[in-house]
């Protein structure tokens, strides 16, 4: 355990269009009727302010600079990790996020190239330190992620060049190799039920020991 909290953190991280928000609302139903004490959650944009600043980010044609990027995103998880994630994980719950700090090294580190030991400061600090247990990466090419995009409905980070998308998915990579016994990694190419189906056995697997996951 990464934690001093009785609950559970799992975060789910990966580039545009590898579906891991569409696997993590099917696991939500089955979490639901196994009867699993549980927070799904997302970053940015999980608390009510965290919407806002959310809105700010992502709205196209909103002009962000790099750096107010990174304290935004920083400033979101502040007020998330205090307001909802260490509650629950107090309450004894299995917190999964979709997205949380490895977003930030892979999109603002490796994407905008700022510097990574900012970052790793900006991230201890408005996380109090939290880190999750497991993380679990839907890796996908970029070309493929962004090709499942839905036309002219693409946010602003959906909208970076090509370049920006490679670069991204490269820092995951990157992250993988230097904490493999954090990361799991699921071929998000594959088919969805396939995709899920992977997703169960790992979360099983990680954390049979502390919840039943036989009904799911």
């Amino acid at each position: 355990m990464t934690h001093g909290y009785p609950g559970t953190f799992l975060t789910l991280e990966g580039p545009e269009g590898a579906g891991k928000t569409t696997q993590v609302k099917l696991l939500a139903g089955k979490l639901e009727a196994a009867g699993i004490p549980h927070l799904i959650t997302r970053d940015p944009g999980g608390t009510p302010l965290g919407k806002q600043i959310r809105r700010a980010l992502l709205t196209p044609g909103n002009p962000v600079s790099p750096m107010a990027e990174l304290l935004l995103y920083s400033a979101d998880r502040a007020q998330h990790v205090d307001e909802l994630i260490i509650p629950a994980l107090k309450e004894g719950k299995l917190v999964i996020c979709d997205r949380y700090t490895d977003s930030t090294v892979a999109y603002q580190g490796y994407g905008r190239s700022l510097d990574l030991n900012l970052i790793s400061q900006l991230n201890a600090m408005s996380t109090q330190g939290l880190t999750p247990e497991l993380t679990i990466l839907f890796d996908l090419e970029s070309e493929k992620g962004l090709g499942r995009l839905h036309p002219g409905g693409h946010d602003r980070m959906e909208r970076e060049a090509i370049e920006f998308h490679h670069r991204v998915r490269q820092g995951y990579l990157e992250l993988v190799k230097k904490e493999p016994q954090r990361w799991q990694v699921i071929d998000a190419s594959k088919a969805l039920s396939a995709v899920q189906e992977e997703l169960k056995q790992i979360i099983s697997t990680a954390f049979s020991q502390r919840f039943n996951f036989a009904a799911i």
